[in-house]
């Protein structure tokens, strides 16, 4: 099978397992969350079209479906969707539909944003940054949260999640990097990014002594002060179509 198909198959698994037989969600797992890309987010305007790229089922989803923006919300899992269509029916806005990254339906300039939480590796980075840039309109804006492949802790962390066969190969290979973030500057005109999370590997041992809020507030004291970039375990971007 393709690293493609193996994902989607995957999705697809995790997504059955969250539906009952009567069609209803028991869904309990977490959002991608990051107080930097809820902020971001959160500065999209008002009545902004919204597309959501690797949605999984809808778990940063909620966050713009609040802000009564037009999203939506797509995956390559079909029970993905499913599970998406079953959540959110209530908001009258919320669209959501099968779709490929690499080669998304939607025409030119139609969205004034793209978003995607924790999704770059699931494309060929370059196809995929490419087809962002066409369905933005001009001054658009694509907001990404995602993970860097440069700390050789996390490295080795994926590494160990790809042998145990919860990641494709291919995952791996297109984590996003500096130069990835470099290149959408340069495509686009204009990126500002936010790198985080460079301590994250001791959160384990350290949340043992520390209170969540304090964990959190010493965490980004170190990110601030060291300047991290490239030892850092996620990163928010916001890059404009000029």
């Amino acid at each position: 099978m393709r690293d493609k198909d193996i994902e989607k198959f995957r999705y697809d698994n995790r997504a059955k397992n969250h539906l009952n037989n009567n069609g209803y969600v028991i869904l309990n797992e977490k959002p991608l969350y990051s107080p930097s890309y809820v902020e971001l987010l959160s500065d999209i305007p008002t009545g902004a079209r919204v597309l959501e790229i690797g949605a999984g089922m809808g778990e940063n989803t909620e966050i713009l479906l609040e802000r009564e923006l037009e999203v939506f919300a797509t995956d390559i899992s079909a029970s993905s969707v499913k599970v998406m269509v079953s959540r959110f029916s209530q908001y009258s806005k919320f669209h959501s539909t099968v779709e490929d990254m690499e080669k998304l339906s939607f025409s030119d300039g139609y969205f004034d944003v793209v978003c995607s939480a924790g999704s770059l590796s699931y494309g060929d980075n370059f196809v995929v940054m490419e087809e962002i840039y066409r369905v933005l309109k001009s001054n658009g804006t694509y907001i990404a949260l995602d993970s860097l492949n440069h700390n050789p802790i996390y490295i080795f962390n994926r590494y160990l999640h790809f042998k145990r066969g919860r990641r494709s190969k291919s995952t791996l290979e297109r984590m996003p990097t500096v130069d990835l973030i470099e290149e959408y500057g340069r495509r686009f005109g204009a990126v500002e990014v936010t790198y985080f999370g460079s301590i994250t590997w001791l959160f384990p041992i350290l949340k043992r002594f520390l209170s969540k809020d304090r964990l959190d507030a010493f965490s980004d004291s170190i990110d601030k002060k060291f300047n991290i970039k490239k030892s850092a375990f996620k990163f928010t971007m916001k890059a404009t179509k000029s």
